[in-house]
């Protein structure tokens, strides 16, 4: 009982964060079996990502800089996007630039869920343990998948000249945040705190506007202006 109350509330951030951010779509909300199917690519990636970091750790060593910008952030950052720029990029369903924002942290999300689920079963953990893993580590790839989502978003309905500089950034920015959390939390400082507590508020700001910004350019924003005149 006390492994399946562990368990569940490993798993609770990771669904309830994905539940939020969808129902944010303000204009036309993605098919809900697409997006599970998308949560769970994050699922498959996992092992990859465990394959390809332990080598590059062996090969690399551990440097704090080094582990935080490449061997995690680096590795885990651009396996979501790799698989999100050749599977969802040019699928149909996504058709307003929201929808990356959604298929971006539903990866991320899938993929954290997992990562939470790994560490409830391998170290010793509690239910406020795993309360504050929502609210950094699960939050945090939620944020992070924002910010892809966002700039594939922008990609995806920008004039060609610029599409390739978004899908960079799609890569990049994300990449940064994440190096830039995994080097405070593994810094080993007593004050840590007082660093991640602003990146994190700074990350939801704005991750907030981004998702509204990208809300205010949904082609189907205008249509159900209409509408509503009409009624």
């Amino acid at each position: 009982m006390l492994l399946f109350s562990i368990l569940t509330a490993a798993v609770a951030p990771g669904i309830s964060l994905l539940t939020y951010f969808y129902l944010k779509d303000r204009y036309d909300a993605e098919p809900i079996h697409i997006v599970v199917r998308v949560f769970l690519l994050g699922v498959l990636i996992v092992l990859p990502i465990m394959v390809i970091q332990r080598g590059l750790l062996l090969w690399l060593g551990d440097g704090p800089i080094l582990f935080s910008f490449t061997i995690s952030a680096g590795v885990e950052e651009l396996l979501k996007w790799f698989v999100l720029y050749h599977i969802i990029y040019n699928h149909t369903e996504f058709d307003e630039p929201y929808d990356g924002i959604v298929y971006a942290v539903a990866i991320s999300l899938g993929f954290a869920t997992v990562e939470n689920v790994l560490y409830a079963v391998f170290q010793p953990s509690s239910v406020g343990s795993l309360l504050i893993r929502a609210l950094l580590p699960v939050s945090g790839h939620a944020l992070f998948g924002v910010t892809m989502g966002y700039y594939l978003g922008k990609a995806k309905f920008a004039d060609p000249g610029k599409v390739r500089t978004f899908i960079l950034l799609a890569a990049a920015i994300p990449l940064i945040e994440h190096g830039v959390y995994d080097w405070i939390m593994g810094s080993g400082s007593t004050y840590w705190v007082w660093f991640i507590v602003p990146l994190m508020g700074y990350l939801w700001i704005k991750g907030v506007r981004k998702m509204n910004r990208a809300n205010a350019r949904s082609p189907f924003r205008m249509l159900g202006h209409e509408e509503e005149i009409k009624l």
